[in-house]
């Protein structure tokens, strides 16, 4: 079977190598920010498609709080085809949502990028499986054939807590898989690497009951989403970041103070969505967003140097950045420190 930590180190080399050379070309064009009904235009990339999951964002726009920052803010949908780090990096968008770990991971390769805030400061991943399995640890993944998403922060987290459980991978029957659920359904899986807030709803609302082995009770714990932009852009338009940031949360905390209406903003990006799950997402994210005293996006030292860490130890990251360069706190500081 093939190495995940391989395949993520060959895969970040090429990506970073294209975008990069995107990125240079991008620093030698004069740009000048776009106007639209007087307001300053923003493109953000998501992380993934249109879901509760950025809901604040949603709300931050639909409530006028961007406008009131004198911004029109277009919101574009993520995933494999449209990653966020390298549209950021290439100028095509000026802020981003990704994972803590990426943000560590692209700029020991050299990604001029760098974090203002974390929205989701626990993560969401989680290992579940259906109760009939009886999976309730990771002692109990033994002998089980457990679905590993391999090269990104779904490996990194399964690795890591393995790895805090003393529990031998040699023993567990991995097998690569991807966004499909259907292998776990039809039971050629036993164990899901998913979401909290998706995967998870998605098999209790087929009626299944589910078990959850929780990296948090391990120790493992990674910011997930992540608002990230440029060094250049911090450079050189740091009120568009204040503001942007400012609106961001204000977003946020109103989605927390009112679930019910975000997930009814949410569904006016996609109709598709169902509004039940897109609730139900919506509440299971209110822990993640806030899991302690400190305030929505908050982001510490300690924290970036303990998952940076866990990326050396589990040999996804083999050259240590600077962790005080990969984020930049004092625009949500400023926003809590407002009179």
């Amino acid at each position: 079977m093939r190495s995940g930590k391989q395949g993520l180190t060959l895969a970040t080399i090429v990506i970073v190598a294209v975008a990069l050379t995107i990125s240079a070309l991008y620093f030698f064009v004069i740009r000048k920010p776009k106007q639209q009904n007087g307001r300053l235009s923003v493109s953000v990339r998501l992380k993934w498609l249109h879901q509760a999951q950025f809901a604040g964002f949603y709300v931050a726009d639909a409530k006028g709080f961007y406008a009131q920052g004198g911004l029109t803010v277009s919101l574009k949908p993520g995933g494999v085809e449209f990653p966020s780090i390298q549209s950021v990096v290439s100028g095509l968008d000026k802020f981003g949502i990704t994972g803590a770990d990426q943000i560590l991971l692209h700029r020991s390769q050299g990604a001029p990028i760098v974090a203002v805030a974390t929205i989701y400061r626990a993560t969401p991943m989680v290992l579940f499986s259906f109760a009939e399995s009886n999976i309730r640890s990771p002692k109990d993944l033994a002998g089980k054939r457990v679905g590993v998403k391999l090269g990104g922060n779904e490996e990194l987290t399964y690795r890591s807590i393995l790895r805090a459980a003393k529990v031998d991978a040699s023993a567990i029957r991995e097998v690569p898989v991807k966004y499909d659920m259907t292998p776990l359904f039809e039971g050629f899986v036993d164990v899901w690497p998913g979401y909290l807030i998706n995967e998870v709803l998605v098999a209790r609302e087929q009626g299944r009951q589910v078990n959850v082995i929780n990296p948090r009770d391990y120790g493992v714990d990674l910011y997930a989403d992540t608002l990230f932009t440029t060094e250049a852009v911090l450079r050189k338009e740091p009120e568009v970041v204040r503001k942007f940031v400012r609106a961001t949360l204000n977003g946020w905390q109103y989605a927390v103070d009112h679930p019910q209406e975000a997930a009814n903003i949410v569904l006016e990006y996609d109709r598709q969505l169902h509004y039940p799950h897109e609730l139900a997402m919506m509440q299971e994210s209110i822990p993640l967003l806030k899991p302690d005293a400190k305030p929505i996006g908050w982001m510490d030292q300690a924290d970036w140097e303990r998952m940076q860490q866990l990326l050396v130890q589990q040999g996804f990251l083999k050259t240590p950045t600077d962790v005080n360069k990969a984020f930049d706190s004092q625009f949500v500081r400023d926003f809590y420190a407002r009179p």
